[in-house]
């Protein structure tokens, strides 16, 4: 569906489409009066945290033309969360934006958080799923091995150079759903490097988290306890970017989304929307 200034939903966009299964969900078209696209970060501003919240911002951005993209951090006083939501207007009965956090998998401190400064916000905002389980985590998580040499930089069945270990662990913050979710891209990962679930001498630590969920020091305080090499975290690695952009498309085209435009404009919701709500989904 084309996305014109009185459509509320996004649209991929067939400019950037490769055919089959190498299509790009994340390149969204979307109307100029789209609501905004608010990155949660964990944490505070701190200098490592705000590069990687900038350069995934910058990715997402360009994978969301026509939407303002901000970041907020959870921690801290400065580029709050509640800053960031705070001059936000709500077009045509819309959410005034879609609130990412900045997490692959669910943590509750950090959920609360974010709910509880979208809850205090005057206007509506929609919070967006989690950026996994999804097979773009584990491409990155791919990616970062291969980065420190812990995993062969092509998929199994191309030829390439390279050490790797011969058992991952998938680490991740949160509870007991953050772990299960963990352990589907574990399996999506160890489809791509053919690795099995067995004794191995070299294990390598693959820390699928974004980073800023992390206080600093903490991946190197773990490796000099357990002696277990580590591939660095998640970062501003493009796949980041990209999910941030999926999950705030899915957010906006949630039948919610259309049931809070009708209200505002005191028109009869479709008979398959749910009550509206701004509440975490």
């Amino acid at each position: 569906m084309s996305a014109d200034s009185g459509s509320a939903l996004p649209a991929r966009t067939t400019r950037y489409r490769r055919r089959g299964r190498h299509s790009s969900p994340h390149q969204l078209s979307l109307p100029s009066d789209s609501p905004a696209l608010v990155i949660a970060v964990p944490g505070s501003a701190r200098p490592e945290s705000e590069d990687t919240a900038v350069r995934v911002a910058d990715q997402a951005a360009g994978s969301c033309h026509g939407a303002e993209v901000r970041i907020g951090f959870l921690r801290g006083g400065e580029d709050s969360l509640e800053d960031a939501l705070s001059d936000l207007p709500s077009h045509n009965g819309l959410p005034a934006g879609v609130v990412v956090p900045l997490l692959p998998f669910p943590y509750p401190e950090v959920d609360r958080a974010v709910a509880a400064a979208v809850a205090a916000a005057e206007a509506p905002f929609v919070i967006a799923d989690h950026l996994g389980p999804h097979p773009l985590l584990a491409e990155a998580l791919h990616g970062r091995l291969a980065d420190v040499g812990l995993a062969r930089a092509a998929r199994v069945g191309r030829i390439s150079i390279g050490t790797a270990a011969d058992g991952v662990i998938v680490g991740t913050v949160g509870d007991g759903e953050a772990v299960q979710a963990a352990e589907v891209v574990a399996v999506l990962l160890a489809s791509r490097l053919a690795t099995p679930i067995a004794a191995a001498p070299r294990v390598a630590l693959a820390p699928c988290m974004v980073g800023p969920e992390l206080t600093s020091g903490t991946l190197e305080a773990i490796a000099a306890l357990t002696s277990i090499d580590f591939a660095p975290p998640l970062g501003s690695h493009p796949a980041v970017g990209q999910l941030v952009a999926i999950r705030y498309g899915a957010a906006l085209a949630d039948p919610k989304v259309a049931s809070m435009a009708a209200e505002a404009k005191s028109e009869p919701l479709p008979a398959s929307a749910p009550p509206a709500s701004t509440g975490a989904q």
